[in-house]
């Protein structure tokens, strides 16, 4: 009987045979890359890239061909890795996403996270989209800034937007990944980076709920001059324009705070100055404590009967897991250390990598579930699993022996722990020894 394990590689490997009997859609030079099957083949540069990690090329290629004499050279990976577009990668993400994609929801709406974050990687000058100088006597870097929408209750990305840094837009990625989700109905999380009316429109034309954070006394708050040292939760009208008419003035004199005048820098897709001259959003504002004397301020289209402020604040504490998960995307999976140096090519890595952790919080929650008692929900220690995930794909372990290895770094959630842990090295009790 197949594993669940298994049945996940084989989907994503199914995938990667799909395209190579389309290989030439995915190449840079369709007539002469990967015609011939040498030691790389088209199959297997995709599969080596999902599994790769943070190690050097070098001890990345022995493990893959597992010390035999018949290895491929670096420089012969990194060929060939050149061939491949960067849509490759980024459409294997996709395909494999969809394929795959569980639908837990919470009361029947999809629990999204929308948040950025930068990856620094080799200098390149010439690239000066991405490129920093450095200053005050730092090294010279380049940076990516990679957007992601990611599934909270399902532990999944859904969807990622690389910018180069000094191209960075957070809320135009976020209209873009909007757009072209397919997901019908969810509720989109985000910071106070995401804190504008273009977004928020865009969210209600996708049909999508909402919950962002937003700054207490500035931004499109304060011409209410709510009190900001206290709770609250009332439902506003902004009314949008980008013509300050003789008549949109008489309004703006007898209701200030709702009617306001976007000015051109700031992008609106829904209004223009002849057909759609006002377009109004309905906003909740729920403000709620965090702390004796800290409060934050949310923005919403969750209706109070169905979502009080209490659960809006709940739910606005699930975004964290998104915060987690780059943690895990850098450094357990091994984005921190890209194994190439030009951008299009690191973007490669970052599409390989998400596939690598949605592969890996797949098999991992399956075999949590699988594992959990009446008394404990367990979590699994992802940086064992996803060195087991890594074995597996590169075949060095059989599937049950990879589930039954990650159900064994499996620990329990004891949300109600009080006593801290001794999380101090123990000493060394030494012993005096008489010489003879």
């Amino acid at each position: 009987m197949e594993t669940y394990i298994e049945k996940i590689k084989t989907t994503l490997y199914d995938l990667i045979h799909e395209m190579s009997e389309h290989y030439w859609l995915y190449v840079s030079d369709p007539g002469r890359n990967f015609s011939r099957d040498r030691k790389l083949p088209f199959e297997k540069v995709l599969a080596m890239l999902i599994s790769m990690g943070g190690s050097s090329l070098r001890n990345e290629l022995i493990d893959h061909f597992h010390c035999s004499a018949d290895m491929a050279s670096a420089p012969a990976f990194v060929q060939r890795k050149a061939q491949l577009l960067p849509e490759a990668l980024e459409y294997l993400f996709h395909r494999f996403t969809e394929a795959t994609a569980k639908e837990h929801f919470y009361k029947g709406y999809r629990l999204l996270a929308a948040d950025g974050s930068d990856l620094q990687i080799f200098a390149d000058p010439k690239d000066v989209d991405s490129y920093y100088p450095g200053t005050n006597g730092q090294k010279h870097y380049s940076m990516l800034h990679i957007n992601a929408v990611y599934d909270l209750m399902n532990r999944a990305y859904q969807d990622i937007l690389i910018q180069k840094g000094r191209k960075m837009n957070e809320n135009a990625a976020l209209v873009q990944m909007t757009d072209r989700s397919s997901i019908p109905k969810a509720i989109l999380i985000a910071d106070r980076n995401y804190e504008a009316y273009n977004g928020i429109a865009h969210i209600e034309k996708k049909g999508w709920k909402y919950l962002i954070r937003i700054r207490d006394t500035a931004g499109m708050i304060r011409p209410f001059h709510f009190d900001t040292n206290c709770d609250l939760d009332v439902w506003k009208t902004i009314t949008l324009t980008r013509k300050q008419t003789n008549a949109f003035k008489r309004m703006k004199a007898d209701d200030p705070a709702r009617y306001r005048c976007l000015p051109n820098s700031s992008p609106f897709d829904f209004i223009d100055l002849h057909d759609n001259k006002y377009y109004d959003l309905n906003i909740r504002f729920v403000r709620f404590r965090i702390s004796d004397d800290t409060y934050e301020t949310v923005i919403t289209n969750l209706s109070a009967d169905e979502f009080p402020s209490d659960e809006i604040k709940h739910l606005y504490n699930l975004r964290w897991g998104i915060e987690t998960s780059f943690r895990e995307l850098k450094y357990t999976i091994g984005l921190k250390q890209p194994l190439s140096k030009k951008a299009e090519y690191i973007s490669q890595e970052i599409f390989a990598r998400c596939i690598m952790y949605n592969f890996c919080e797949l098999v991992t929650s399956h075999v949590a579930i699988h594992y959990q008692s009446e008394k404990y929900v367990y979590q699994t220690n992802f940086s064992a699993a996803v060195h087991i995930c890594r074995l597996f794909l590169r075949g060095s372990v059989a599937p049950p022996d990879a589930e039954t290895n990650i159900s064994r770094n499996l620990v329990p959630i004891r949300p109600n722990r009080k006593a801290p842990r001794n999380l101090d090295r123990p000493r060394f009790n030494g012993f005096l020894y008489k010489v003879a």
